[in-house]
């Protein structure tokens, strides 16, 4: 994958158009192979994946966190692959691709939203679907990515429908905060072990892991509801959940609401694990005097 990345010369918009008529399960079976591609020569990320999912499950049996793990490995692989239709297709493709379940049109009305959105592998999906059914402004951190054309890629595509900001992680959430007082919905991703700097240690799968406090403290500085979106990936596109907001959150208590994030993405995560990016070392900052987990 590092290498292929690494190419100077990437497919060009027309080609990108091109290939983004192809039929689903064809761009589906393309995703798979580069996930399987993925899973046999990235030794240390399918360590990091078993790691986790025996963290996380250790009730499971070993044939079952293998069967999450190859699933995890090809769903990323599928995910990457349908970013060319997400950005590229016509729009009735993506409307119809991508089906917005809840109360999404709750969305619409006017005032700040903070978007509560875990890494499921259908995060990219529901931001663009959901920039496209709802005419409102849009805010969200992005991170730079390591190779110049796939940063420019990845950068138009989040933009493509409703022109919204997309803020650089390395300009920190300020950007976010002005966005969300001015009356934007803000898509935020907390759920990664970004070091102890801002973080509480709180059970995450019964492991007390680094968790930011962004979520709680960004809508209280905006006040701003909090409303989770799960998308999941499935054969006809993705499913995108918009759950009630949150009641009573935050609370005032950086920690209780720490907690009950985690303790609801839990929730979601159990509902089929091999969804949720696991390639990610969420346990890799320790408490003071714990043994490392990697």
């Amino acid at each position: 994958m590092d290498a292929l990345l690494r190419l100077r010369l990437p497919p060009g918009p027309a080609a990108l158009r091109l290939a983004a008529r192809l039929p689903l399960p064809l761009l589906r079976a393309v995703g798979a192979l580069l996930g399987a591609a993925l899973f046999a020569l990235a030794r240390r990320r399918r360590a990091v994946v078993r790691r986790n999912l025996a963290l996380c499950f250790p009730q499971a049996s070993a044939r079952q966190r293998r069967r999450w793990a190859w699933q995890t490995f090809r769903l990323f692989g599928q995910a990457f692959v349908d970013r060319v239709w997400l950005w590229h297709a016509p729009a009735h493709v993506v409307a119809a691709r991508v089906r917005l379940e809840g109360d999404w049109q709750a969305l619409a009305a006017p005032g700040p939203r903070l978007l509560f959105v875990p890494h499921f592998v259908g995060l990219d999906a529901a931001w663009t679907r959901l920039t496209q059914a709802i005419d409102r402004p849009w805010a969200g951190l992005y991170a730079p990515q390591a190779y110049p054309w796939l940063d420019r890629w990845v950068r138009h595509g989040r933009a493509r429908f409703g022109a919204p900001q997309v803020i650089s992680r390395r300009d920190g959430v300020r950007g976010l905060v002005r966005a969300l007082r001015a009356g934007a919905a803000g898509y935020l991703l907390p759920d990664m072990d970004l070091g102890p700097r801002q973080s509480v240690f709180v059970p995450f799968f019964g492991i007390p892991a680094a968790t930011v406090t962004s979520l709680p403290r960004l809508a209280a500085a905006a006040q701003a509801p909090v409303v989770p979106v799960i998308a999941r990936l499935d054969r006809h596109g993705y499913r995108v959940q918009v759950l009630p907001a949150w009641g009573g959150y935050p609370s005032g208590d950086d920690v209780a609401d720490a907690r009950r994030m985690n303790a609801a993405l839990e929730r979601w995560i159990a509902e089929d694990p091999g969804q949720y990016h696991w390639l990610h070392r969420r346990f890799k900052t320790r408490p003071p005097g714990a043994q490392r987990l990697y």
